[in-house]
């Protein structure tokens, strides 16, 4: 592992990315029965019922594409059951159907199930890093998830890594390494310590890495 970036390098990749691609307006969220995004507005959740829907949606999204979690996320609001009494109710069969698109639905609805009963305690703790020791203490959450929940749902400033991040620094140099630890505290130490600004930037990463992807095919 080799880290050759300083604050200012670090912070004017993610302004040239915000000049390129423009605000993404992360995490989405249902409104009126279709998926909105919302740049610029970090205000989001606004609710209870937008927290969970981001949880939920975060859950859906392990190992599959955004747009295959977001099919089944609106499976599951057009079924009428995505609030948290709703899919604690429903059976692990019947969420499973719900969600075929994510991919592993029947291993993600028992993740789910199992998640809800953990849910109600998860809202009472108020340390941001007991929060995430107790998300990665949940079978099937790993950091990446662990910290998608915490940035995107509950505004706490960790930085989400992702594959798209890994090649991000790759492409640009400025750090190479596969521990995910040791890579988010890389882009934490280097930044502001701003939730708003790991929100974007993570977001810009994935949409540059979705870019990298076109070119690539095109190239074939």
């Amino acid at each position: 592992m080799a880290f050759r970036a300083d604050f200012p390098s670090v912070y004017s990749l993610y302004k040239k990315l915000l000049r390129s691609y423009g605000p993404q307006g992360w995490w989405p969220i249902i409104k009126r029965g279709r998926i909105f995004y919302h740049p610029k507005n970090y205000e989001c959740p606004r609710n209870e019922k937008e927290r969970f829907q981001i949880i939920i949606g975060a859950l859906l999204a392990q190992n599959t594409s955004w747009k295959n979690a977001e099919k089944a996320l609106l499976s599951l609001h057009c079924a009428g059951l995505l609030s948290f009494s709703k899919l604690r109710n429903a059976s692990e069969k019947e969420i499973a159907r719900l969600i075929r698109s994510s991919g592993y639905y029947n291993q993600k609805a028992r993740r789910i199930k199992n998640f809800l009963e953990f849910y109600p305690a998860l809202r009472r703790i108020a340390s941001p890093e007991k929060m995430r020791e107790s998300l990665l203490s949940l079978n099937g959450i790993g950091p990446e998830t662990a910290d998608s929940i915490l940035l995107y749902a509950f505004k706490q400033p960790f930085f989400v890594v992702d594959a798209y991040t890994r090649r991000f620094c790759a492409a640009h140099g400025i750090c190479h390494c596969d521990d995910y630890e040791q890579c988010r505290s890389f882009f934490e130490r280097n930044l502001p310590r701003d939730f708003r600004i790991y929100n974007e930037y993570h977001a810009l990463i994935v949409q540059w890495g979705k870019e990298q992807n076109g070119i690539r095919s095109k190239r074939k």
